[in-house]
């Protein structure tokens, strides 16, 4: 599921120029990894507050623009991380910053989609919980 939510990244920030333009030459894959993980962390810890993994998708695919907290959440650790750990320029964070909103729309769209398998609520789920078990792990839960 993993890799069908990086090919997701991969493809939506490849239909922004003015992203693409931004990513150094041979760091696309790492940005579009990293941008992935950031997302499958993001929605993994706003899950509980949300009600689960359904919550999370309806909150997104309701979420016009970078108003929503969970969308804002998400955001800040992508352009955290990919600043820390690629260490992209804030005008490539940036740029990555204001295409997700419509990333993380299409994402719940796909998701919530009965004729598109590719992604699905359950898939996601299992993919959080065994990224939530991996973290209540380190935590001692």
């Amino acid at each position: 599921m993993f890799e069908q939510v990086v090919n997701l990244v991969k493809e939506h920030l490849g239909q922004h120029p003015e992203v693409a333009q931004q990513i150094p030459q041979g760091q696309q894959q790492q940005v579009n990894e990293e941008v992935a993980k950031q997302i499958t962390q993001g929605m993994a810890a706003q899950a509980p507050q949300a009600g689960g993994i359904g919550g999370v998708l309806s909150q997104l695919q309701q979420a016009a623009g970078s108003g929503s907290p969970i969308t804002g959440a998400i955001s800040g650790g992508i352009v955290s991380a990919l600043g820390s750990k690629l260490g992209l320029p804030p005008a490539a964070t940036g740029a990555i910053a204001g295409a997700l909103p419509g990333l993380l729309q299409k994402l719940a769209h796909k998701a919530n989609d009965p004729n598109d398998p590719s992604i699905t609520p359950d898939g996601l789920g299992g993919m959080l919980g065994g990224l939530g078990d991996k973290l209540g792990g380190l935590f001692g839960k």
